[in-house]
């Protein structure tokens, strides 16, 4: 009996901490539903909830509205607030309890970070929202590859069109650059570039292409956490000296090496938005060759131009680009952003000089929602798409 009760002890101290580490790592499995916030209605309106019981004040304040908008006081201490129907779109929202603001929806698990901020989001669907939003076709791929650039080991993100692994075609490539203070996976991520290709390329719009999204903050090998330069907080930076565009032949070379592509100016896009947008303007002016189709959005065009060698015989560079035939030159631009005046002041260069290009002026300012349609405008013109 006493080792019967022995061993029954071991057997105890032995599968019991198991059992523990076991519940430990799967207790979210049993987790109330709790609050359902934000609840999109069937007319397009939205209602958010946030369970805080202790507040005085709550306020839900987000894109889809000009202010704060207060929240009510329901039952067992949930705030509530319902918005009239909205616009098919995606949308950025955070609370204010109590004066604090930038508080996350516990009741919502999709956040994307934007620079070094966390932003929930929701997604209206029956218009260009639908585009935003895995939807049932075929997906292609995203991969975070790295790559040789300038020397140095750095990490990118590219998306391979569905079919890609099971074929033995060759594929045009876009080249898209994000802006001041982000990384590789901004994007992949706030600009949802899988699901707006797939969804393109599924419908007939898009010429199947593979997307190529490097980091374009020579200071950073990648993204925070994906490198040795460890877990560092996201701020403004950028590298808007001639460094990238110094070394950008090395991620096409690389990209041609790597991936089935048609390694041809017909078949190459480049463009990107705000830093983006310059570092395509420059990219694509140093290497004319290279690039058959550019894409400014809300580019900072003159932003960085003081002490920077790229603007030495700009004119003159930017003529010869042009005079060699481009197959699409796309500016666009929301009327309220604060880079406008910089983007007719290009125009106006272009015009003087006879320089043939589209422009595209949206309402609003310099933000997500803006690029994402340039996104889906400008692809939908691409590789024998015009």
């Amino acid at each position: 009996m006493r080792v019967e009760r022995y061993i029954l002890g071991i057997l105890l101290f032995i599968v019991l901490p198991f059992v523990a580490v076991d519940a430990a790592a799967q207790q979210n499995l049993w987790q109330d539903k709790g609050v359902v916030s934000p609840e999109v209605c069937a007319d397009g309106s939205v209602i958010f909830r946030l369970y805080a019981p202790n507040a005085e004040s709550v306020a839900v304040v987000g894109d889809f509205a000009m202010q704060e908008c207060a929240m009510q006081r329901c039952e067992g201490g949930v705030w509530e607030f319902h918005t009239l129907p909205l616009a098919s779109e995606l949308y950025f929202y955070s609370f204010v309890v109590d004066g604090m603001r930038d508080v996350r929806d516990p009741s919502n698990a999709y956040v994307v970070r934007d620079v070094g901020s966390q932003m929930n989001y929701f997604i209206v669907g029956g218009g260009c929202g639908d585009l935003y939003t895995a939807q049932s076709v075929g997906h292609g791929t995203v991969s975070r590859v790295w790559m040789n650039m300038g020397g140095s080991s750095r990490r990118m993100t590219v998306y391979t069109p569905t079919g890609y692994e099971d074929s033995t075609l060759r594929y045009p490539v876009l080249y898209l650059l994000h802006g001041m203070g982000g990384d590789e996976e901004s994007w992949i991520a706030t600009g949802r570039v899988a699901e707006i290709m797939d969804n393109l390329i599924a419908g007939g719009d898009a010429t199947p292409m593979i997307v190529v999204m490097p980091n374009g903050c020579m200071q950073h090998a990648s993204a925070p956490g994906y490198s040795a330069d460890g877990r560092f907080k996201p701020y403004m930076s950028g590298s808007m000296d001639g460094t990238f565009e110094e070394a950008f032949s090395d991620v096409v070379e690389w990209v041609d090496s790597h991936y089935r592509t048609v390694a041809c100016s017909s078949h190459r896009a480049v463009a990107g938005l705000s830093m983006g947008g310059f570092h395509a303007m420059q990219i694509s002016k140093e290497y004319p060759n290279l690039f058959d189709y550019v894409g400014l959005f809300s580019a900072a065009i003159f932003h960085g131009e003081a002490g920077v060698s790229l603007y030495a015989d700009f004119e003159r560079k930017v003529s010869a680009q042009f005079s060699r035939g481009l197959s699409l030159y796309w500016i666009a631009i929301g009327s309220d952003d604060f880079l406008y005046s910089e983007v007719e002041q290009y125009r106006a260069m272009l015009d003087a000089m006879g320089c043939c290009y589209e422009y595209y002026e949206s309402s609003g300012g310099h933000t997500w929602r803006n690029w994402r349609n340039y996104l889906v405008r400008f692809s939908k013109r691409l590789f024998n798409k015009l």
